[in-house]
């Protein structure tokens, strides 16, 4: 095994503020411990069950976090948000993804930690990555030896860093990845793996996370959790016991052979890597304020600004409108007037979704072929030429289009994005994604009822080319766009073919095109609620 990097040298000004030390660059926070150490772990092994728990084990697998789930504290239970846009005005990912990286002993408090900042940081999109996931497989008999606590979990040897570095390196630029699931009780990584889409802002937690020089340099923000090695042998005593079903003898015996001989020789050594040391782990407040702090300040300096306007230019070349006719002119007016009964204003969209959706079939890439007729003669036509298109719906509103698009494809596959706008922010979040597998070599028909700003299917196009779908074989096609939000897309995804009924000049203060279609909050508001369209799956799933 390779020996910790390392860390360059680095003058260190401390600022005494009461009983806090801060060290810059290099900052390092200490707090004295409050009471004796002696009553706090008599508080600890006070509580220490001395046999395996019979209750359920509250976790028994790594800990990275997927879609993100709720943050339960003391005081209230968090409902992470939408993840917010990861890629700029450009439609490309934004440079780099914000990387906290936590080390620490075992049991000294990394996850604690880490969950605090994610709480602090008011529940952006935050990914959890964690070390324990990235164990390597063992064999039947390095299986049989960590059974009987006699294989090393805690060096470096353990751990599958080529995969790790992997997985970081492409979180960090934005993308999607697959990480595995290992599990405490079999020593075996689960069949299942869990799908991680990248954010702003990484987490990333384990004991060797600094004792790697590639993995070093992906970090852009290094924190050593420091905490006494008679707390931490206790929290592993505990946390062991209780949660993984091992017995007193074997945690000891393990931690004396392999657990500490590993946090002096691989662990202790790279605090000097770190650029915040914190004593006490998730109790000292005033080291996770200055993390947070911290984050916060990079946040800011990536906001995209994905409502630009193109006031002056004209119209994409890559924008197609339905012709107007006098039929089409005639169905507008009455789905714009105000005054419209509801069942006016379902039949009368409707039809205009299906003219819709039969003008957008035009554009996909057809191939002459030969019949012969029942008569015998023969006739030269076209055949599409692809095997697949598939339909993905822009919840909530974009969702009412998809009957229109399935009675005219047939066997279509389907799929769904939920999409809102952050009302502090102004920005859109992903919330619920569905989509068919192996879509990259498909055509997909992207629709949302109206488009004002373009910045939810800014989003919804995004995360196609993530899921590699071709941008030229993306067709965006709404009932009615406004100016800004065809020439934002078009900017950003030039070669996305954007289809429409109609284009209108603005969007006043609250995004609502002008003149637009009359209450524009009757696609996902008026037709849902009416049963029309059944009820929707994204309610269905309790998402709301």
């Amino acid at each position: 095994a390779s020996s910790p990097p390392a860390a360059e040298a680095a003058p260190r000004v401390l600022c005494f503020v009461g009983r806090v030390g801060i060290a810059f660059p290099h900052v390092s926070v200490s707090l004295r411990l409050s009471g004796s150490r002696g009553a706090a772990l008599n508080s600890l092994v006070g509580r220490l069950p001395l046999t395996p728990s019979l209750s359920p084990r509250k976790r028994t697998t790594s800990q990275s976090k997927t879609e993100p789930p709720l943050l339960r504290t003391s005081k209230r239970t968090i409902y992470t948000a939408g993840r917010p846009p990861w890629y700029n005005e450009t439609g490309t990912p934004f440079k780099e993804a914000f990387v906290i990286g936590l080390c620490g002993g075992s049991a000294s408090g990394k996850t604690t930690v880490a969950n605090k900042i994610i709480e602090a940081l008011d529940v952006p999109w935050v990914v959890l990555l964690s070390m324990d996931s990235f164990y390597k497989v063992l064999n039947k008999e390095k299986q049989e030896q960590a059974a009987c606590n006699e294989y090393n979990f805690d060096h470096p040897d353990a751990f599958d860093f080529d995969l790790l570095i992997s997985v970081l390196r492409k979180l960090k630029e934005g993308k999607s990845v697959k990480v595995p699931v290992y599990d405490f009780t079999t020593h075996s990584r689960s069949k299942e793996w869990k799908i991680i889409y990248g954010a702003n802002v990484i987490v990333f937690e384990g004991i060797l996370s600094f004792a790697n020089k590639e993995l070093l340099q992906l970090l852009d923000m290094k924190v050593f959790v420091d905490t006494d090695s008679d707390i931490r042998l206790v929290r592993r005593l505990k946390r062991d016991i209780m949660e993984r079903g091992r017995d007193v003898a074997g945690v000891i015996k393990q931690y004396s052979k392999f657990v500490k001989p590993a946090f002096e020789q691989y662990i202790e050594p790279t605090m000097q890597a770190a650029d915040i040391v914190v004593p006490r782990g998730g109790e000292n407040f005033v080291a996770l304020d200055l993390i947070v702090q911290h984050v916060h300040s990079q946040l800011e300096k990536v906001s995209a600004a994905l409502a630009s306007a193109h006031q002056g230019q004209p119209l994409p070349t890559t924008l197609s409108v339905l012709e107007s006719t006098p039929q089409v002119r005639g169905m507008h007016t009455i789905i714009r007037n105000k005054d419209t009964s509801r069942d006016e204003f379902i039949f009368y969209s409707k039809r205009l979704m299906r003219l819709l959706i039969e003008y957008a079939l035009s554009f996909l890439p057809l191939k002459p072929v030969t019949v012969e007729t029942p008569q015998g003669t023969i006739y030269d036509g076209k055949r599409f030429h692809r095997q697949r298109i598939t339909g993905i719906s822009i919840l909530r509103a974009g969702e009412t289009m998809e009957q229109a698009l399935t009675a005219v494809c047939k066997d279509i596959r389907l799929g769904k994005i939920l999409i809102q706008t952050n009302h502090d922010t102004g920005e859109p979040e992903l919330h619920y994604l569905r989509l068919p597998k192996e879509i990259s070599e498909d055509y997909v028909i992207l629709m949302d009822s109206t488009v004002s700003t373009g910045a939810a299917a800014m989003m919804a196009i995004r995360v196609l080319l993530d899921h590699d779908v071709q941008e030229e074989r993306i067709f965006l096609l709404s009932l009615l766009m406004a100016e800004m939000g065809v020439h934002s897309v078009a900017y950003a995804f030039p070669r996305v073919r954007i289809i429409t009924t109609a284009v209108d000049k603005r969007v006043n203060e609250e995004f609502h095109i002008i003149p637009g279609i009359g209450k524009q909050l009757w696609f996902s508001a008026t037709l849902f609620c009416s049963g029309w369209f059944g009820e929707p799956e994204w309610h269905r799933s309790g998402i709301v």
